[in-house]
């Protein structure tokens, strides 16, 4: 078993992960990037949500992921196709109609595990051994609010939720204050922040400063695999619309930074909160309330994540991708 150089204890074990996700491009790109890890990650399933496009393009997208990695042993079991409350929304002006623009998309032929996604989650986290799995979450919180709502015990089986949602210095990307996942379903995320399970938040905060660049995609391009075509064709469609909107040079890949945390959270950093989400009608519906100078004294219930490397992201990207046919 390999050493950790800089500690000399012996490597981790391995991560048992859950991921909770609605692709959309940058849920394509996390997939493929989780999947192509499998010494760090054991994931147990994919679990889908209603979010950037309908719940059945979705299941379908996170199948194809599977497929493109070759991982077809992982199981997808479908979710909520709606929030908790209010109207749904979709993001099929970033995403494309399908989900995934840039690309041809097609039905794979396995399909999706017997049950819903939120009898999986209860049925999973109520006998895992005591906060033995994690649940990466990279759409609205829908499915885990829902199975928290139904059997609040299953906190029990939780190590950790990762969120990519949320933001706060950055200001919001649907509305001048809110993030399209906690827009999406802010009550589905009141929910899990009331939990007490163990939270880590990766915000726009981060997200935004992790921007691809011309070198940083050639980078991927030369792998000249079939994943990093995917990638590149999902990214160089992808990030148009933050370029012109943020007058940036490169864009995000946002959930992809729930699975770098996740197997090098050393390119990260932040400080523990208290975070609230505004879950009432107005201008501020969806909000992420951060108390990042403890203002409030409030109880800290998230580990918030404000910078990362963005350079070191990429190069972990790019040697998992290489990883893949």
């Amino acid at each position: 078993m390999s050493l950790n150089t800089a500690t000399g204890a012996r490597a981790a074990e391995k991560i048992e992960l859950i991921i909770d996700t609605d692709p959309g491009a940058d849920d394509v790109v996390a997939l493929l990037f989780a999947l192509a890890s499998p010494d760090e990650l054991n994931i147990r399933a994919l679990t889908t949500v209603a979010g950037n496009v309908r719940l059945d393009k979705t299941s379908r997208n996170a199948r194809l992921a599977r497929e493109w990695a070759g991982r077809e042993d992982v199981p997808v079991y479908a979710g909520a196709p709606k929030p908790l409350m209010r109207t749904p929304i979709y993001a099929e002006d970033i995403h494309g109609k399908e989900g995934l623009s840039g690309i041809t998309v097609h039905e794979p032929r396995p399909g999706l595990a017997d049950g819903s996604a939120v009898t999986y989650l209860i049925d999973t986290l109520m006998t895992a051994e005591p906060h033995s799995i994690t649940v990466a979450m990279l759409g609205p919180q829908t499915n885990l609010a829902l199975a928290l709502i139904q059997q609040p015990k299953i906190v029990q089986g939780i190590k950790q939720v990762v969120v990519m949602g949320g933001a706060h210095f950055n200001g919001g990307n649907i509305t001048p204050v809110a993030e399209f996942n906690l827009f999406a379903d802010p009550h589905a995320a009141e929910v899990v922040l009331k939990s007490g399970v163990r939270l880590t938040y990766l915000p726009l905060d981060v997200t935004h400063k992790i921007l691809t660049s011309e070198s940083r995609l050639r980078q991927i391009a030369a792998l000249d695999n079939t994943a990093s075509k995917l990638v590149c064709a999902i990214l160089n469609e992808y990030i148009k619309g933050d370029m012109e909107h943020y007058g940036i040079a490169g864009g995000p890949v946002h959930d992809a930074t729930v699975i770098a945390y996740l197997l090098k959270p050393g390119l990260f950093s932040g400080r523990t909160v208290n975070v609230v989400v505004d879950s009432r009608e107005g201008p501020t519906f969806g909000q992420t309330i951060v108390d990042w100078y403890d203002t409030l004294k409030a109880p800290k219930n998230a580990f918030w994540v404000e910078s990362g490397d963005a350079q070191g992201f990429f190069d972990l990207l790019t040697e998992r991708l290489a990883r893949l046919k």
